[in-house]
């Protein structure tokens, strides 16, 4: 997670004195394991009407604005680009990485996946796609006004890199990425590859699958109340019920989404503090070796995330007696993995957010952080605003990301009962199926409360030490 600070105040992680728990963490994980098996329990008789066995065309559609929206929104990206290139590189005295690593990245998320994917208008990246993708420009670049064709399967691959290049920023380089005039140069090649994006295979085709805030905000949005462009019925997780398309690049994109805040969490523990602190001499934090063994851990928990859960997926259709590949197999749980995703990006960072986005109030009085900016606004908006580091105690957020993390397993757990229950199979094997989804969902459940309590909690000492 990205650590920013605003005058004497240092934010990072977890803020405040350690939480000392009332009772073993032990209890705490078996007990979040025990509600995911009530849940289970409770849903594992009820019967579900059969639904599709293959999963159906899953294109993002892409967000359409008028003029002015989309002027306004590349206006609004071209000055927090200016703020980073022109104004102070102190990070806290600069609007732009509040803004990106703090707003845009963590806060906006958020948002969608209780709103639904209302960013659409205001996406400067899918303008920059739909100014660039049309035929005027295309023929001046290209010489011809029909787009190239390409491989719309294998377009979910540039998101998903997009958007673990940026995770990399953000967790292992972030003393260099949150810098405010690499972020801007960073926002500009970005918004020159959607450009050449819609020039090369139009702004439709592009927004829907490639670029990476479109996909990824219309992925979250699936879980929001509203559906605005997107199908699905309207309510929480309605647009669950529209099934992932089931190629290798779709599949580690939804993926990525839980793999990014799993391995934020990982970062957070004492244990991985512990690990840097007995690399080799050379491979300490901070040195070019330690970015490169964390993104080969990263990469290697990518990889071993998408092996387990493939292999359970694989499991749960055996079980049914249904003989189908890896991909097609997941894929169909995905919509139950999406809850779990979401529930740990809100757990994670939800402390981060609330006092972080305190930040905001002194720099909207100078975002460039410079001492001749010619606007003086009263307080809070001004040098005089200390953050809150207290707004939510340590304990208050361990109750409720326990109760986060266990209501999104509970979640998914049902999502999977659908999924499972609903194929053409004997009832025995299609209840049979569940078993192995299951086995995978306690074990997540348990895995994510150790890793969200480990930078908060004081486990108690074992009798007999103090």
């Amino acid at each position: 997670m990205v650590a920013l600070s605003y005058g004497p105040v240092v934010i990072a992680h977890a803020f405040g004195q350690r939480y000392d728990s009332p009772v073993p963490l032990a209890l705490f994980v078996l007990g979040g394991a025990v509600v995911v098996l009530v849940s289970f329990a409770l849903v594992y008789r009820r019967a579900v009407t059969e639904g599709p066995d293959a999963p159906g065309d899953d294109v993002v559609v892409p967000p359409r604005a008028g003029r002015v929206a989309s002027g306004a929104s590349v206006a609004g990206l071209a000055l927090l680009v200016l703020a980073g290139l022109l104004g102070s590189q102190e990070v806290p005295e600069n609007i732009l990485p509040t803004t990106f690593w703090l707003l845009v990245w963590v806060a906006v998320p958020l948002s969608v996946g209780v709103l639904g994917d209302w960013t659409g208008p205001a996406n400067p990246f899918a303008a920059i796609a739909r100014a660039a993708g049309t035929p005027r420009v295309r023929r001046l670049v290209l010489g011809r006004t029909e787009p190239l064709t390409w491989s719309a399967r294998r377009a979910w691959w540039i998101g998903a890199v997009v958007y673990a290049l940026v995770v990399v920023g953000e967790l292992v380089v972030n003393q260099v990425a949150t810098l405010p005039r690499v972020t801007a140069v960073a926002l500009v090649a970005y918004a020159l590859l959607c450009a050449a994006g819609g020039v090369v295979v139009g702004a439709d085709a592009w927004n829907a699958r490639a670029e990476m805030f479109t996909v990824v905000l219309a992925t979250w949005g699936r879980m929001g109340w509203w559906r605005f462009r997107a199908p699905g019925r309207r309510g929480f997780g309605g647009g669950l019920d529209v099934p992932f398309e089931a190629s290798t690049g779709r599949v580690v994109g939804v993926l990525l989404l839980l793999v990014s805040v799993s391995f934020d969490g990982l970062l957070s523990t004492p244990q991985w503090g512990r690990l840097a602190g007995g690399l080799p001499d050379g491979w300490g934090p901070g040195t070019h070796a330690y970015e490169f063994f964390a993104v080969l851990v990263f990469a290697a928990l990518t990889l071993g995330t998408l092996a387990v859960f493939a292999a359970f997926a694989v499991g749960a259709g055996r079980a049914a007696g249904r003989r189908i590949d890896a991909v097609r197999a997941l894929t169909g749980l995905l919509p139950s993995l999406l809850p779990i995703a979401y529930g740990y990006l809100l757990a994670h960072y939800l402390q981060y957010a609330m006092i972080n986005g305190q930040l905001l109030l002194p720099l909207l009085g100078n975002p460039v952080g410079s001492e001749s900016w010619p606007l003086r606004l009263p307080y809070p908006f001004n040098d005089d605003y200390e953050v809150a580091t207290g707004v939510m105690p340590t304990s208050v957020v361990w109750y409720v990301q326990i109760v986060v993390i266990v209501a999104a397993h509970v979640v998914a757990v049902v999502l999977a009962h659908r999924h499972l229950a609903g194929h053409p199979v004997p009832a025995r094997e299609a209840r049979r199926s569940e078993v192995p989804w299951l086995v995978v969902m306690v074990g997540y459940t348990m895995l994510s409360l150790w890793l969200l309590a480990q930078p908060l909690m004081e486990q108690l000492s074992p009798p007999g030490q103090s």
